[in-house]
């Protein structure tokens, strides 16, 4: 039996989840996924990436335009 842990609670999430509580769109997500590939909110795990929340919820405050 899988637990489900609310978005609000979790630690990281990937694109799609992102993009959902965010409300910014995937193609938007992954342009900044590329354009920030040293950033501190970006986890890759293989080929896939994982967003901190917290960290990327800083960066979006910090940020004036995506």
């Amino acid at each position: 039996m899988r637990k489900e842990v609310p978005i609000w609670e979790k630690y990281t999430l990937n694109v799609e989840e992102a993009s959902a509580y965010y409300g910014i769109g995937i193609k938007s997500l992954y342009e900044i996924i590329h354009n920030n590939p040293n950033a501190d909110f970006l986890l890759e795990i293989g080929t896939h990436y994982r967003i901190k929340r917290i960290m990327f919820e800083k960066f979006l405050d910090e940020t004036t335009a995506i």
